[in-house]
C-alpha cells in the first residue's frame, strides 16, 4: 500500500443531501410522501428534520418546523380518523387527513425549491 497522502478530500455531490439546508428539506418531504406508500420512510424524514432544525439557516428551520408539525398533526389527525372509522364520517376524515398532508408536503417542496421560507411554520392549516 501506499504512504502517499493526496491532502483533503473534497466531500461528494452526493452527500449534500444529508446536511442541514434546502436540499434535505426536499428529501424530508419526500420522504414523508414515500412514507403514505411504504411507511417508515416517513420516520425517517421525521429524524432528519428533528436533528437538522437546530443547525441550518433561520428560513431553512421554517421547513423542518413546519415538516415536524405535519408529522404530529397528521398522526394526531389520523387517529381520530381511525377511531371514528366505526362510524361512516371516519372513512371520509381520513381521506381528508391524506389530503392535507400531500398538500402540506407539496407546499413545502414547492417554497424549499424557491428559496423562500414557510410563512407560518407553526400553523395547523395548509
Amino acid at each position: 500500500m501506499s504512504d502517499i497522502d493526496n491532502g483533503p478530500t473534497a466531500p461528494r455531490q452526493t452527500d449534500r443531501w444529508l446536511e442541514p439546508g434546502p436540499t434535505n428539506a426536499q428529501v424530508v418531504y419526500i420522504l414523508y410522501l414515500a412514507g403514505l406508500v411504504v411507511g417508515i420512510t416517513g420516520l425517517i424524514g421525521l429524524v432528519l428534520a428533528y436533528i437538522n432544525r437546530g443547525k441550518a439557516e433561520p428560513w431553512v428551520a421554517t421547513h423542518y418546523t413546519w415538516a415536524i408539525r405535519t408529522f404530529w398533526i397528521g398522526l394526531l389527525y389520523g387517529l381520530i380518523s381511525c377511531v371514528l372509522i366505526f362510524m361512516v364520517i371516519g372513512v371520509f376524515l381520513l381521506f381528508a387527513v391524506v389530503v392535507w398532508f400531500i398538500a402540506r408536503c407539496i407546499i413545502g417542496l414547492q417554497a424549499a425549491g424557491r428559496g423562500e421560507p414557510i410563512k407560518n411554520p407553526n400553523g395547523w392549516f395548509i
